[in-house]
């Protein structure tokens, strides 16, 4: 029998996990979708055991779901609905809220250096939202980046891996309606200025609360999105 060593490339359930997610993520597996084991493993080139492991893997995490009244192995993408996305931006809220508590507690000298980081990460996403055209991708970006840079300034492990598990399903959401989010980005960078502001004065309760709200009013935002635009895959 051969080794772990001797699989194919992107056959062990870790890589075949990232590749399905990523499907997922950029809508190329679209929700409500069907999904079928023999034809996912068909698609990566593996066979249907890593499939399967990365599968129950992504439902536990939201990204799949059994269909109700059918088998439990009848899986399909999870579909992008108002309740769903207002609750999770609010969950990714509170993650990195309490990223951004560690980051304003930081010593003064590495405080300074992530606020010139957030500073250059906010001007670039409001040059990309200024764009014409608006270039989408440039725009996710520049504010994936900003946030990310908070979790990541003074994050433990656990914190990092809840907000990895989570935050690709707010970018599901975020890259499927985000044509219609963009005709006026200045309330986002004003508040990532108040955010950056709060880490810089050392204001941990105030940059945990300023980037709860800053979510808060993204997942305002969606919701009327996608009450104009229609859920995705809803049963």
């Amino acid at each position: 029998m051969g080794s772990a060593a001797d699989a194919p490339h992107g056959s062990r359930p870790e890589q075949v996990y990232a590749r399905l997610r990523d499907l997922i993520v950029q809508g190329l597996l679209a929700p409500g979708s069907r999904i079928v084991e023999t034809e996912i493993a068909s698609r990566l080139g593996v066979s249907r055991t890593p499939v399967r492991e990365a599968l129950q893997r992504l439902q536990q995490e939201g990204y799949v779901m059994g269909s109700p009244g059918a088998q439990q192995s009848r899986l399909t993408v999870a579909p992008l609905t108002r309740d769903d996305v207002y609750e999770l931006l609010n969950i990714v809220g509170a993650l990195e809220g309490l990223g951004a508590r560690g980051a304003a507690a930081l010593p003064q000298t590495e405080r300074r250096d992530l606020v010139r980081q957030l500073r250059a990460l906010n001007a670039e996403f409001h040059r990309s939202g200024k764009a014409m055209p608006v270039d989408h991708g440039a725009l996710y970006d520049a504010d994936e980046h900003f946030h990310r840079r908070i979790v990541e300034a003074s994050s433990g492990p656990r914190l990092l891996a809840l907000h990895e598990a989570v935050k690709p399903q707010a970018e599901r959401y975020i890259r499927m309606y985000i044509s219609m989010l963009t005709s006026d980005i200045r309330a986002s960078v004003y508040e990532h200025d108040i955010i950056t502001t709060a880490i810089e004065e050392g204001r941990a309760d105030d940059a945990e609360l300023a980037v709860a709200v800053n979510w808060r009013h993204a997942a305002d935002r969606l919701s009327k999105v996608i009450a104009m635009a229609g859920e995705r895959g809803a049963w």
